[in-house]
């Protein structure tokens, strides 16, 4: 007999297991108020009805103490052991109850049908032939001891095969259940895996996706969703009272869902995000899909390709170019030497010589920028390196300029290119004193080192007192070519923050309540290899 350990951990078979104690139970009840009722004299044809008694209550007390006790049996072999049981009991009752005329035969076909759920094919078929012998031989038995019984062989031959019949025909309604079970539940868990799948996918995913009701209420939404949108947390969010600008756009596209939605940002200084939206439509809810695109990448790249071309040709016409406007400047130098000229002639020698330079200074940068070569970040301490670029640089101020150095912390280290540092440190600091210098009589720059507590990454703000940068053009000063001077180039910001990010570094504007610019860098962690 196989004593393998069987689970019963799923709801069905637990059921079928209460059922079949419930069956037994109730048939065992049955049989106690018919021998109690003294109505089996009239309806069974008895063969010993002091011992059909204690039969029937020894069957309703066994099946109690069975149902009580095995409420979720550990192997094959309890189950076996209690279709067993059931069989020997059902055909000591058939015997006693006067044989097929009694009818419980056909309770012995469905304990049969009942214990091959349970049990496996050969198990279940072992118990169809006990209870099968059984039902021949005691009709056979029966027969010699008492005279008219003969007739009960076909009822008793029939019996024996209804339990084959019905194990066969259980076994093959229950294997397809079992085929259609597993099925459901392999389809089921392909179902979660696709949709942990789908979930991760979305989460991943560069392009903010949100879903929004009919309320604008936010049923789903990526994490590229949350930090475009600067939101710690949009999922039940109501879009009309925590971003109306997007439902404005949203609004639009369903006026005319053939013109494009305008570009809108989330924060100042935040990326420039375009709007789309399609309608997602399930059952009888009509939902709405948002994708949120970041263009600065988009832009960062056409700027790039721009000046990638812009540095091929300039390096290529660079040589044609210098020379003329070599010979234009020195020219000019000469003519300005002339004591011949007046005043006015003068000035304009001097614009030419002024244009002249800051034509060559456009070249020197678009050339920089071909020809910039790879980042070797080394490792910094910032504090000391902080503090020896700005007396190397106090060496060059004039009288009416001075740079201030703040630090706060004693270990502040990076991975950076000091040379890059050395460029994007003289640029800010040299912007910092000319806007400096014209609102006040004297030029000042502080640079602030310190530990971001959020991020604990390290710092470095260089701050001036001067007129700062409107509103209107925060976001287009790191474009490149993008100036309010008429003798400026719009390129140094843009390589400054070039620089910076090539060394994993990040360099935001930021304006100063009080007045004036903060630029800010945000350096790398020491141990993030670049």
């Amino acid at each position: 007999m196989a004593t393998e350990p069987i689970t019963l951990s799923d709801d069905q078979s637990r059921r079928i297991l209460r059922l079949y104690h419930y069956y037994r139970l109730t048939i065992g009840l049955a049989l106690v108020l018919l021998i109690s009722s003294d109505l089996h004299q009239d309806v069974l044809d008895v063969v010993n009805p002091a011992m059909l008694r204690n039969g029937a209550w020894a069957y309703l007390i066994v099946n109690i103490v069975v149902a009580v006790s095995m409420q979720q049996p550990r192997r094959s072999s309890q189950l076996f052991g209690l279709a067993l049981m059931d069989v020997v009991l059902l055909s000591a009752l058939f015997y006693l109850a006067g044989g097929t005329p009694s009818g419980i035969g056909n309770l012995l076909v469905i304990a049969v049908a009942i214990s091959n759920i349970l049990l496996g094919r050969r198990i279940g078929l072992l118990i169809a032939a006990l209870a099968s012998i059984g039902i021949i031989y005691l009709t056979f038995y029966l027969a010699l001891s008492k005279p008219g019984a003969e007739s009960q062989y076909v009822q008793a031959g029939a019996l024996g095969t209804l339990c084959f019949v019905a194990a066969l025909f259980v076994q093959a309604l229950t294997r397809r259940l079992q085929l259609s079970e597993n099925l459901a539940r392999q389809r089921a868990e392909d179902v979660a895996n696709l949709e942990a799948l789908n979930a991760l996918i979305l989460q991943r995913m560069r392009t903010g996706i949100l879903v929004i009701d009919a309320e604008h209420r936010v049923l789903l939404a990526n994490r590229a969703a949350t930090d475009m949108l600067a939101l710690p947390e949009l999922a039940g969010q109501v879009l009309d009272t925590s971003y109306p600008p997007l439902i404005e756009r949203l609004q639009q596209w369903r006026t005319n869902p053939t013109l494009r939605p305008e570009n809108l940002r989330a924060v100042a200084g935040g990326p420039t995000l375009q709007p789309s939206f399609a309608t997602l439509q399930h059952s009888e809810q009509s939902n709405t899909l948002v994708f949120l695109e970041d263009v600065s990448h988009i832009t960062q790249q056409a700027q790039q390709l721009k000046l990638a071309s812009l540095g091929r040709l300039t390096a290529g016409i660079a040589h044609e170019i210098r020379n003329p406007l070599g010979a234009i400047s020195h020219a000019a130098q000469l003519l300005q030497e002339s004591e011949a000229l007046d005043a006015p002639d003068r000035r304009l020698t001097q614009i030419i010589q002024d244009h002249s330079r800051r034509m060559n200074l456009i070249i020197e940068n678009v050339l920089q920028l071909s020809r910039r070569r790879q980042a070797e970040p080394q490792l910094l301490d910032l504090k000391y390196w902080v503090h020896r670029f700005a007396g190397e640089f106090r060496n060059g101020l004039k009288g009416n300029q001075s740079l201030h150095v703040e630090s706060v912390g004693s270990s502040l280290q990076t991975r950076m290119d000091p040379n890059q540092l050395i460029q994007v440190l003289s640029n800010l600091v040299q912007n910092g004193l000319r806007y400096s210098g014209q609102q006040h009589a004297e030029a000042q720059v502080w640079l602030k080192l310190y530990r971001e507590p959020d991020s604990d990454l390290p710092v470095l703000e260089i701050l001036d007192d001067g007129p700062g940068v409107k509103p209107d053009q925060m976001a287009n000063i790191f474009e490149p070519f993008f100036t309010t001077e008429n003798k400026g180039t719009g390129l140094g910001l843009y390589i400054s923050r070039e620089l910076c990010e090539s060394n994993q570094a990040r360099l935001d504007y930021q304006p100063r309540a009080e007045g004036g610019s903060c630029f800010r860098i945000v350096f790398a962690h020491p141990r993030k290899v670049a």
